[in-house]
Order: structure tokens, then sequence, then C-alpha cells
């Protein structure tokens, strides 16, 4: 029999990485190349995604990523160089800081991310505390604790639930970060409910339609999988999150292997393998899923089969500032 390939769908992209990341492609081509004052065309707060390639691409077409704002030199602000806020949203601090040295900003936070911004300042106005789930120091925690830091509790884990200490008096709402697996948040949320059974659920879920679309394609292919490929960089939740739900799927069958794209592969993982499934994070590029695919060919998976859950149809528009020149 054939050794085969599973390719899930929905993989890649979502909406609100492909708006970050067409934010700073549009600057990059409308800026016509470097600019007469010497300065680059774009600054970017952070990675504008948690994807090496993407960052290094638009690095190599003149777009300048700095970690924090005080990188940006002065006469970059007075020239109006436009500054690029990531997909993972920033703290008011950061904004503070960006509207005090007059920086021509340009936000490319996610939509969806946004709006866990808002419920943190919505539930704050209404007198909450805030049980946020995500992981300690990613830019998106960071972002939205700076809302109100006074006021939302981070934790990752059921067992740090012991050193929360609200009365029953204390109004309480949970939040969590997007990237997060729905699974992973089960048992963290089963043990607050248990601590403090009055705690309120927000309205919708958090963790966003893409995490949940790409975890559940998964775990499908994982089913007829004797082992799993995800391609995404370390530093992306979503990917990381993506390499557990696979693992979890695959059971005692075989492994789950994250890379950042085909190079990082050891044939070693394929050996008496059949049927390898193949996935990526909502922040990589398809063509490094066609490498791994190609990759994977040269290793004797001659067929490539597609197993899709859902088909998705969600765009978001570009910042105000740059839907024109679109």
């Amino acid at each position: 029999m054939a050794r085969r390939i599973i390719l899930a769908n929905p993989r890649g992209f979502c909406a609100g990485v492909d708006r970050a990341i067409q934010t700073v492609d549009t600057i990059l081509r409308t800026a016509h190349g470097p600019r007469e004052d010497g300065l680059p065309p774009v600054y970017v707060r952070r990675q504008i995604v948690h994807n090496r390639h993407v960052v290094e691409q638009l690095a190599s077409r003149g777009a300048v990523f700095v970690e924090e704002l005080d990188e940006i030199p002065d006469e970059a602000a007075a020239a109006g160089v436009p500054v690029v806020f990531s997909a993972h949203g920033v703290s008011p601090a950061v904004q503070r800081e960006a509207d005090r040295r007059g920086l021509a900003v340009i936000d490319a936070t996610c939509p969806l991310v946004g709006k866990v911004h808002r419920e943190v300042l919505r539930f704050v106005r209404e007198g909450y505390e805030i049980v946020y789930i995500g992981h300690d120091g990613h830019d998106e925690a960071v972002g939205v604790v700076g809302e109100s830091p006074e006021h939302v509790h981070l934790i990752e884990h059921a067992v740090a639930v012991d050193g929360l200490t609200f009365t029953p008096d204390a109004k309480l709402v949970l939040l969590t970060q997007t990237t997060l697996s729905v699974d992973e948040t089960a048992d963290v949320i089963a043990e607050l409910q248990r601590r403090f059974p009055w705690i309120e659920l927000p309205p919708s879920s958090d963790i966003c339609y893409a995490t949940s679309n790409r975890q559940e394609a998964v775990k499908l292919v994982a089913q007829r999988a004797d082992c799993m490929v995800v391609v995404g960089s370390a530093n992306s939740s979503n990917s990381v999150r993506l390499m557990e739900v696979a693992n979890e799927a695959l059971g005692a069958r075989g492994d789950a292997h994250r890379v950042d794209d085909a190079a990082e592969m050891d044939p070693a993982w394929f050996d008496g393998v059949e049927t390898v499934g193949v996935s990526s994070g909502a922040s990589v590029p398809d063509e490094l899923v066609v490498g791994v695919v190609e990759r994977l060919q040269k290793l004797g998976f001659s067929e490539v089969d597609t197993v899709e859950t859902i088909r998705e149809n969600m765009h978001f528009v570009l910042p105000k500032e740059l839907r024109a020149q679109r």
C-alpha cells in the first residue's frame, strides 16, 4: 500500500494574521523603496506574527522590527515613519508611550484580541475581578493584563487556582487568551468553577475561531495518521498547542513534531510510518507546508489526501489608515 500524507484543512493563516501581514506589506509596497532621508519605510513593534519566516521576509524588504518603542529614533517620529503594532496587541502603557512621542501608529492588533481588551475594560467598569487564563509573558497576555493589572489575575494551570483568594462577595468573570487549546483550558475552568461557583463565563468564547478550527482538524487527521508534522515557530502559541493536541489524539500510536520548515524534519521520524498528518499554525505561510509535503514525497509518501472540517470565510479589513492605499 502506498504511503500517504493527510493534510488538515483549515490550516495556516487566519484572518487576523493575514490582516497584520498585509498591513506591513501595504506600507512596504507603497513606500517604493528606501526613504530619501535614510530612515526605514516602517517600524514594527515585536514580531508582527509569531513566525520566523514571515518576519525575515518582511525584514528583507525593509521593515525594521524593534522590541520596544525606545529603539525608534526621534527623527523617525518627527518624519512620520509609520510604526505598526503587532497582531498580538499592546498594553495601554505602550500606547501612551507612542502618543507621548508622537509616533505614527498603525494598529494591526487582531480584532478578536481587541475584543478581549474591550471585555476587560467593560468588566472592570462594572466592578469585576477578572481571571485570565493565558501564558505568562506571551505578547497577547501582556497586552490584556496591562489594561488593568490590579484587576486582571493571570493563571496558566489548574494548580494556580489555589493561589486565588476571592471572597463570595467579589464579582468574578473568566477570560482567556485567544490562542489556547479548548481542551487545555477545560481543567482550569473546571477548577475555577469548583473553587468559585459564582464565577461568570464571557458571553462568547475568547478562544478564536481559527484556533478551534485548526485543533478540530488536527484531531480528525490524527485519528487516521501514524504521526503528525505541525509547521510553526516555537514562540507561536497556537502552533505549540496544535502539536500538543496532535500528540494527545495520536496517543501511543505515534508522535507529533513541530518544525519551522522542512529542513528541520528528521527522516528517522518516519521509519515504519505509513501515514503522516500535516497541519500548520495560524501564522504559517502555506509555502512552508508545501515544502514539508515535497520533503515527505522524497521520503516515499506518494499519495496526498486532505481532510476538511470547515471552510473558513472570515476576513478583516485593513486598519483605517491603509484602506485607501490597499
